[in-house]
């Protein structure tokens, strides 16, 4: 099983190896978050020196913790705590490690037996429980149960009946309590992720940092790592658990900064109903692992929901669904100086919303693996989407070989706290858009009933990198155009294109 410090040293690879992107905008500049990231400083690795209460493997946290008052600093010992229950800690307390502490959720399986031409583990399972979510396959819906298994640290793929289960994967009978795979993992380490939270947003201003949080069942929408108001997340390395990373809910003014959250079997950070919360300079990568609804069920790397915010300075990268996704009544958000890059789906998407400034990302490579039979039209999104939002600005990004560049989408979406879901003072300015061969176009969609108004949308000073002029590279109203149409229509008079 790996420690914070090889994971880290990954991830600190991988950014230097994406690099900074190496064709400059003429008219946006955006920065390289890479660049920009002190690469040493992230991760459980490097957290600060923790100076209080020692918690040992041995112990039982939460009983640590009730016998010392609020606001005490808790230290967690190098190696691997099992954690049987959440933890709740109280109001400003600290829970850290500089040691390579290691928070698990996961149980040992040892008692393997053959079972004709399965091997089966009895009695480790809990009782069968509610299924929710959304998966990519919407028949047998692999993604909806919690539990996942580990053999020598690696991650086995979920099948629905014990006929399906073939090396690699494995399957849970909540009706006799049993676990199968086909491989005789005797003299293996085999892990069955069973605790559902780590760590519960118990008291206001908290401070966790310095953890390594791994193989929590988690079930859908729900955290590993779940965060309230006030809380500081730092340094932290948050992977494989089967639904969300870090789940942040009404934590106001919350903080997460320079955490890797990674191969999460939904979403890396979710964030619902929490004002003024910074999300800064982490590495979100590989996250929906366990086969969630690419396009349009909340996996990916980052999705808030009716709350407002910075999403800033982050690597957002290789995650199976979209990048960073604000959707449902989100407010004065900020998403400025990320890189977002080969996310399966959007790269960033704003959907039926409100205020938001989107400028100086690098979205690149974004919405080529959406799934369920997506095509290139503008309705699967790409780079960056704006979907029924209003006050939208978009401004200085770099968008460059997405599926699509940037779409503009008019739907019938109802009412929300601030006044009716409507497309409306959507400003687009300053990008460049690099649209190469398989980049299918930019432009303006919209279903028959909500029309996007004259004057909704103003792209301007933009440069477009389209190779022949005479491509049709951008559509409006039901149709497809070229450079020269599309300035016609009353787009981008005062932008340029090569």
């Amino acid at each position: 099983m790996s420690r914070g410090i090889a994971s880290v040293a990954v991830a600190a690879a991988l950014l230097l190896m994406l690099g900074a992107c190496s064709d400059q905008p003429t008219v946006a500049t955006p920065p390289s978050p890479a660049n920009e990231l002190q690469l040493d400083a992230i991760g459980p690795a490097f957290a600060p020196k923790c100076a209080g209460v020692t918690v040992t493997p041995e112990q039982d946290p939460q009983q640590v913790i009730d016998q010392h008052p609020a606001a005490t600093t808790f230290c967690f010992s190098k190696g691997l705590h099992r954690i049987t229950s959440a933890i709740r800690p109280g109001a400003g307390a600290t829970l850290a490690s500089s040691e390579g502490a290691v928070l698990t959720g996961s149980i040992p399986l040892t008692t393997w037996r053959r079972d004709g031409e399965y091997w089966v583990a009895r009695g480790a399972l809990p009782a069968a429980y509610e299924l929710k979510g959304q998966c990519e396959d919407n028949k047998t819906n692999p993604c909806r149960p919690g539990e996942q298994l580990f053999v020598n640290g690696k991650h086995l793929t979920r099948v629905m009946s014990r006929d399906a289960v073939k090396p690699g994967t494995f399957f849970g009978d909540y009706a006799t309590n049993a676990i199968y795979v086909a491989d005789d993992v005797r003299k293996l380490d085999v892990e069955l992720s069973r605790t559902e939270t780590a760590i519960d947003k118990s008291a206001t201003d908290v401070t966790i940092t310095g953890l390594t949080i791994e193989h929590f069942a988690s079930k859908p929408q729900g955290g590993a790592l779940q965060v309230g108001t006030g809380w500081k997340v730092s340094d932290n390395e948050v992977r494989w658990n089967h639904a969300v990373g870090i789940m942040i809910i009404q934590g106001d003014k919350a903080v997460l900064q320079r955490n890797v959250v990674a191969d999460n079997g939904q979403l890396g950070i979710g964030q619902y109903s929490s004002a003024g919360v910074r999300i800064t300079e982490n590495l979100v990568t590989r996250n929906n692992t366990d086969g969630f609804w690419i396009a349009d069920w909340e996996s990916g790397g980052i999705k808030s929901t009716r709350s407002s915010g910075e999403v800033s300075r982050n690597d957002i990268v290789a995650n199976r669904g979209i990048g960073m996704w604000s959707d449902i009544a989100e407010y004065d958000r900020v998403i400025k100086g990320n890189r977002i890059k080969d996310n399966a789906a959007d790269g960033i998407r704003y959907e039926i919303s409100y205020q938001a400034v989107i400028e100086q990302n690098t979205v690149e490579g974004n919405g080529f693996g959406t799934g369920r039979n997506s095509g290139p039209s503008l309705w699967d999104g790409g780079g960056i989407n704006i979907n029924t939002s209003s006050e939208v600005r978009v401004t200085g990004n770099l968008i460059r070989g997405n599926r699509n560049g940037i779409s503009i989408q008019s739907r019938t979406r109802g009412d929300g706290p601030r006044g009716r879901y409507v497309l409306r003072d959507i400003v687009i300015e300053s990008n460049q858009v690099v649209m190469d061969s398989e980049t299918a176009s930019t432009g303006v969609v919209e279903n028959k009933n909500s029309p996007a108004q004259d004057g909704a949308i103003t792209f301007s000073r933009n440069t477009y990198r389209i190779g022949d002029q005479q491509a049709e590279r951008f559509a409006y109203r039901g149709r497809t155009m070229t450079w020269t149409q599309w300035q016609a229509a009353g787009f981008d008079k005062d932008s340029v294109s090569s």
